[in-house]
């Protein structure tokens, strides 16, 4: 039997986990401009720098092509990493995942116990998930009202933290 050669060009569908790192959190970020809450969500994983690679190479992050032709766009499989985590694939301490169920919350409306969150997060964490729920409800966006023509932006309620 003879072996037949394919000569054409082969295409790949391209992974999350072909990309760097910043290309992924960028792509994510670029799909999420203007719903504040998934750019929260979005942001939550970045900042706190653990969940990002993790679901970049279990391959919970799906990549898209821009639908104006441009940039790729990627999004995170928030069903998929809420049971890739109750099963164990992925991982973290109890404060990590506590971030990834909020984040899962912010970006697919996953349901979260807001006490049970809370309660067992460290500062660090915790400033990291104020920032996210400042940044969901837009505070960053707002305009100060005592200022003629609502030009002076206000500063957001809790800022994300610095990267190390």
């Amino acid at each position: 039997m003879a072996c037949r050669r394919f000569t054409g060009p082969v295409i790949f569908e391209p992974r999350a986990s072909d990309l760097e790192l910043v290309d992924v959190e960028n792509a994510l970020l670029r799909a999420a401009v203007g719903d504040y809450a998934l750019e929260a969500a979005v942001l939550l994983l970045a900042n706190g720098g653990h969940w990002l690679p993790l679901l970049q190479a279990a391959g919970l992050i799906d990549l898209e092509p821009d639908p104006a032709g441009g940039e790729t766009w990627a999004q995170v499989r928030w069903d998929d990493a809420r049971s890739a985590l109750q099963a164990g694939t992925v991982a973290g301490d109890d404060g990590q995942e506590l971030l990834l169920r909020a984040a899962g919350s912010l970006a697919d409306g996953q349901p979260v116990d807001l006490g049970d969150l809370t309660g067992d997060l460290d500062q660090a964490s915790l400033q990291l998930l104020l920032a996210a729920l400042a940044h969901a409800a837009g505070s960053h966006d707002q305009e100060d009202p005592d200022v003629p023509h609502f030009g002076e932006p206000l500063s957001p309620l809790v800022a994300w933290p610095a990267r190390g």
